[in-house]
């Protein structure tokens, strides 16, 4: 598993306490972990749905919004916590060193050829579309309430976009690796391209 904190260094540590043990499952089309799976759509599908059908349930809007607060707040604790571990092998988290200071720690399993053969591509997919689209939802319901003149649920939207932008933002940055990590490789990048043009220009005399 490499692990990337927040200065951009990397090492290989143990991603969990207890590995999970593999098995000889086809990556194809197979959903390892249906109850996480279902789950990391649940909470944030059942969000929205409330969020929408608000009126309809109930008249009363405190209800409203505590549930549709607690639902968002049971999916950044599920996201976070478990399904991405499961589904995906990333895992990110936040800790306090000897010194007081605070670190963020963005981990990603490192997949041998045997665990790249029994992940689900299907819990892949799953896992990548819930994360990405019910953000996008909230900031259309977060513009939505503002132009409306909904100020009342602005409150509650602006809570969906940042639990739910918050797990996005954490696993792709588990995904990709840090910003430093990502300038470097566009700055070696780049300089390998600069050099090659030259030297072919070189040898063109």
């Amino acid at each position: 598993m490499l692990q990337q904190d927040s200065n951009g260094d990397t090492e290989d540590v143990s991603l969990f306490d207890a590995e999970e043990e593999t098995t000889n499952r086809p990556r194809k089309s197979k959903i390892r972990h249906p109850v996480a799976s279902f789950f990391h759509l649940f909470f944030r599908v059942s969000a929205v749905v409330v969020y929408l059908l608000c009126e309809f349930l109930s008249s009363s809007f405190i209800a409203c919004m505590v549930t549709i607060i607690l639902l968002l707040s049971c999916d950044f604790w599920a996201v976070k916590n478990v399904t991405g571990r499961l589904m995906v092998g990333l895992r990110w988290w936040n800790h306090i060193d000897e010194d007081g200071k605070s670190h963020w720690v963005f981990e990603s399993r490192k997949e041998s050829s045997q665990e790249k053969k029994t992940m689900s591509e299907a819990e892949s997919r799953i896992f990548w579309l819930g994360l990405i689209t019910c953000p996008v939802l909230w900031v259309i319901f977060a513009f939505s309430a503002l132009f409306s003149f909904r100020i009342k649920w602005l409150a509650v939207v602006i809570m969906g976009v940042v639990l739910q932008g918050a797990n996005l933002y954490g696993y792709i940055r588990c995904q990709v690796g840090s910003r430093k990590n990502l300038t470097s490789m566009a700055t070696s990048y780049l300089g390998k391209q600069f050099l090659r043009q030259n030297t072919g220009g070189d040898q063109t005399f």
